[in-house]
């Protein structure tokens, strides 16, 4: 049928891309590119879940494919690829769960979204797909991390480079081969050490703190435990302050880098000894602090619980109460301690440290509000400049002391709240009556010279915890050398890069067993290797889910290379990556992992860009549809006429509310309940009302989830409306960036659209396909052209904008102006078509077909606009009258002032306001105002 008929359209022309490879890009060293400027758009590829899509997903899916099309129109060379980031605890749990192994279900997955992605028409080249799970890809993994293993931080060169180059010292090497390879161990960017961690015992592996709320796993809510294991580290901490520096050479928004620099933290001051006090031998506290001017108010001491020191230091009369304590705490998440936490806790160890100033003991204790991965894991508190400490101190009636007073304070003023402000040092001996910044520098100064502390840069970054005690990951490429007992030796041998990829055993059983003990370990023909006349075991741990994913956009460039993990000629042509679209959830872990890496591959010579990515956006989330809810009074109150109405109510009751939601009743059976449409409800005064009655209603939109029951799947959605509709809406609900909640009626809308669009070039009424009998082949009227044109100007700049929203309107207001003229020029048309093609790709290929072109439309030129077209010809000027305004005219751009005069008194309005009276005086303000000056 000539209809707008999307079910028809849209696979034809999905398999026209696929037979004809017509997104397939072409390397550097082609005869096509010669000339072209590059573009490589880039996607935070998905992790391919079993439930697989919702409409929230392909929000930013549709935005870079629609700058990848307009880009290709523009002449440039795109990349826009697509992968896999499939490794993880979610694919392992459920394999689990299902009984299947993770291989077959994470291949199942795969498999829908890749379907589901591209029934929607994504313009990616699928001769580049990538999966983290694929050997031929891991194998690259593992070999970028043998690469970070063999790397130290030169702090005075400010870069990575070779272990082998790392200066030994003398009195090392005096020692033996033995400490030589432990130094060079203490160095790496890659090293082992017992490190506190969120263990799960359910499922059997490490989390990090942001899979851990309130106590328990984000999947599945099992209890979490803290407690030490032995893991791989990554030395992210060593590239801290170039993480922090580069973000001012990146484009991105000044929210998402004030969240990495957080996230990084950045802190000047010193780091302090305190001694211990006597009967402690010679031990000592480290504490960095960013307010060494308030030494001197220091009045005790608060070690993290997980603190080493803390079993060597406690008394036997406080040993059980602090075993207790510890063990208290080892249940809690970093954010409960710390943000969460409505009152400090802690615990007296019986110890006693020396300030250092005062000379004086001051009491050690340890309380949870202070964590081992932050600092030292040790402060010196401050109650009275401190809000915390202040807290702590009050709830275990401690010392509080005034060592800052404001400029007109008084040093002996009560403190009642901490005063976390800087002022004027008080009783604080050799530094009374400074500044703060000058009793900084002060009391620096003199800690050094009495080697009691140094000025030391802090960073909240914490070193990276890269290893899992699951099945389901990269095997890390290293092997433990077996000494004659059978037990490690110490001595790490990584393997060659002939020897990788290390794959995964094939295990039946690779379920946790509710101990810290990597699943792998029951692969026991697997574990042992032999090697140069030794016994080796492999490393059992595996690669945590992020390994994958920080280097993916590198293997796009060049993803069937089996002798590098990319081709430096490629990688110089095509990164950094110029636009990297995905979601905020993303917008520091990931990021600054993936920015490590790159750093560290850049500084060995293996990448030619600093940074990974020049442009970064994150989109707005996509929410449920709006649902309207009254309160349990409004509901007993107008019952009667709700049931009238044949609303369906569903009562939400538990701890946090008590609503009614107002739903209409399902269309078919079995369908689900509606939400109310915009013909049911008005709004009065800023407030929602069920129509043309007195009942208030609220709306709210929650996230999608399958536990709220408000996903949609972008699969009904084709279905009904197609492809191109749901790309449309997506892009036209708002800006980007915002969060937005979902509305079929919005679908409906943009459908009418492009059904309107198609309507203008085929005859929809015909039997047969044939165009519209209003097209003609004439030139376009000089409006039409106007028209055209700003509309051309108008789409081109938001599309460089990556204002989707307003860049539909445009085309939207064109196919409306069209639509009234009786003859319509197929140039225009042409024009319009190749406009719609980046946001509506299937309709518009139909389109471009049926006005007789013979080829896709993905590489035709972009419609130009001529300047002389989007000049305004007239201009609006306001006429006052003895300086209040009383009416707006139109004049030709360039009239003279009399021309003006003469139109502005030919106004009715004008003449009105002048009648019976003199004009003194006539101010002109060319194309700006008119003002009559009467009497």
């Amino acid at each position: 049928m000539p209809a707008y008929h999307p079910p028809v359209i849209e696979p034809k022309w999905q398999a026209y891309w696929d037979q004809h490879a017509t997104f397939r890009t072409p390397d550097p060293s082609e005869k096509s590119v010669a000339g072209k400027p590059k573009c490589f758009i880039l996607d935070m590829f998905p992790y391919p879940s079993g439930a697989g899509l919702h409409v929230g997903h392909p929000e930013g899916y549709t935005a870079t494919d629609i700058l990848a099309r307009y880009k290709r129109m523009r002449g440039f060379n795109v990349l826009h690829p697509m992968g896999w980031d499939a490794f993880g605890l979610p694919a392992e749990q459920y394999a689990i769960e299902s009984g299947t192994h993770p291989r077959e279900t994470t291949q199942k997955n795969i498999n829908t979204f890749r379907r589901q992605i591209k029934s929607l028409g994504f313009s990616y080249d699928w001769s580049r797909e990538v999966d983290t799970t694929d050997p031929h890809y891991f194998k690259w993994t593992q070999w970028i991390f043998l690469l970070l293993y063999d790397t130290w931080y030169d702090e005075q060169l400010h870069k990575g480079r070779p272990i082998s180059e790392l200066p030994i010292p003398a009195e090392i090497t005096a020692q033996g081969e033995k400490a030589i390879t432990q130094y060079r161990d203490s160095h790496r960017l890659v090293y082992e050490t017992s490190a506190p961690v969120n263990w799960c015992p359910a499922l059997g592996t490490v989390l990090a703190n942001e899979e851990v709320i309130d106590g328990k796993s984000e999947r599945g809510s099992h209890p979490v435990v803290r407690l030490p294991l032995r893991q791989w580290m990554m030395r992210i901490t060593a590239y801290a302050p170039k993480l922090l520096s580069d973000l001012e050479t990146l484009d991105w928004s000044p929210a998402l880098k004030e969240m990495q620099r957080n996230w990084i933290g950045r802190s000047e001051g010193a780091e302090v000894e305190f001694k211990l006090a006597s009967g402690e031998g010679d031990k000592s506290i480290r504490v960095f602090t960013t307010r060494p001017d308030t030494l001197y108010g220091a009045t005790y001491m608060v070690l993290s619980p997980e603190h080493p020191l803390v079993g060597q230091i406690t008394t036997q009369a406080q040993r059980a109460a602090v075993e207790t304590y510890q063990k208290q705490a080892s249940f809690k998440s970093d954010l409960e301690r710390t943000e969460l936490a409505k009152t400090k806790s802690g615990v007296f160890t019986g110890a006693y440290a020396i300030n250092p100033v005062t000379s004086k003991p001051i009491p050690i204790w340890i309380a949870d509000y202070v964590l081992i991965s932050y600092g030292t894991g040790a402060i010196m508190a401050v109650p009275g400049h401190d809000e915390r400490d202040y807290e702590f101190a009050v709830q275990y009636q401690l010392p509080i002391v005034r060592v800052v007073r404001s400029a007109q304070g008084s040093a002996d003023e009560p403190i009642t709240a901490p005063q976390a402000e800087e002022g004027i040092a008080c009783h604080s001996g050799m530094l009374d009556g400074m500044p703060t910044p000058e009793a900084k520098a002060a009391i620096i100064e003199w800690l050094t010279t009495n080697k009691l502390g140094v000025k030391r840069i802090n960073y909240k970054l914490r070193d990276w915890l890269f290893s899992r005690q699951r099945y389901w990951g990269e095997p890390f490429p290293l092997l433990h050398r077996l000494g004659a007992d059978g037990q490690a030796d110490g001595i790490i041998e990584p393997l060659e890069a002939a020897d990788l990829p290390v794959k995964l055993p094939d295990m039946a059983d690779y379920k946790p067993s509710g101990r810290p003990e990597p699943p792998l370990g029951k692969a026991t023909d697997w574990i042992t290797v032999k090697k140069n006349g030794y016994t080796y075991r492999r490393e059992l741990n595996t690669m945590p889910q992020w390994a994958g994913s920080c280097w993916y956009y590198l293997r796009y460039i060049d993803p069937k290379n089996d002798q590098a993990f990319v081709d430096p000629v490629k990688e110089q042509y095509w990164m950094p990556v110029d636009l990297y679209v995905g979601g905020a959830e993303h917008a520091v872990l990931h990021l600054l992992y993936a920015r490590f890496w790159h750093k560290v591959l850049f500084d060995r010579g293996h990448v030619s860009t600093a940074e990974p990515f020049k442009r970064l956006v994150n989109q707005g989330m996509i929410l449920g549809e709006m649902e309207f809810h009254i309160t349990p009074a409004q509901f007993e109150q107008h019952q009667s006429l709700l049931s009238e109405r044949r609303f369906q109510i569903v009562h939400l009751k538990n701890e946090e509310e008590d609503i009614y939601v107002l739903k209409n009743p399902p269309l078919l059976a079995g369908s689900k309940p509606g939400n109310l449409s915009e013909d049911q409800i008005e709004k009065r005064k800023g407030t929602f009302f069920l129509k043309e009655t007195d009942i208030a209603l609220v709306g709210r939109a929650e996230k999608m989830s399958k536990s709220r029951g408000n996903v949609i799947n972008p699969d009904d959605v084709v279905k009904d409306y197609g492809a191109d509709a749901l790309r449309l809406y997506e892009m036209f609900m708002g800006p980007l960036e915002a969060t937005k909640p979902w509305n079929m009626q919005g679908v409906e809308g943009v459908y009418r659209f492009l059904a309107r669009c198609w309507r203008l070039i085929i005859d929809d009424e015909s039997e047969t396909m044939k165009l519209a009998t209003t097209l003609k082949d004439v030139a376009p009227d000089e409006e039409t052209l106007r028209k055209l044109h700003l509309t051309v100007k108008k789409v081109t700049e938001d599309l460089d904008g990556m204002r989707f929203n307003t860049a539909i309107s445009a085309l939207m207001e064109l196919s409306n102006f069209l639509t009234k003229q009786e003859v319509r020029s197929r140039n225009v048309m042409d024009a319009l078509v190749l406009l719609l093609a980046p946001f509506a790709p299937h309709a518009a290929e139909e389109l471009w077909q049926a006005l007789g072109h013979a080829t896709t439309l993905a590489y035709e030129p972009w419609p130009a606009y001529e300047v002389r077209y989007t000049q305004a010809t007239v201009l609006e000027v306001p006429v006052q009258v003895n300086g209040k305004l009383r009416t707006r005219i139109t004049v030709p751009v360039g009239a003279s002032e009399e021309d003006c005069k003469q139109a502005a008194l030919l106004d009715e309005r004008i003449q009105e306001h002048l009648a019976g009276k003199t004009i003194k005086k006539t101010i002109i303000v060319p194309g700006k105002l008119i003002n009559f000056v009467v009497a």
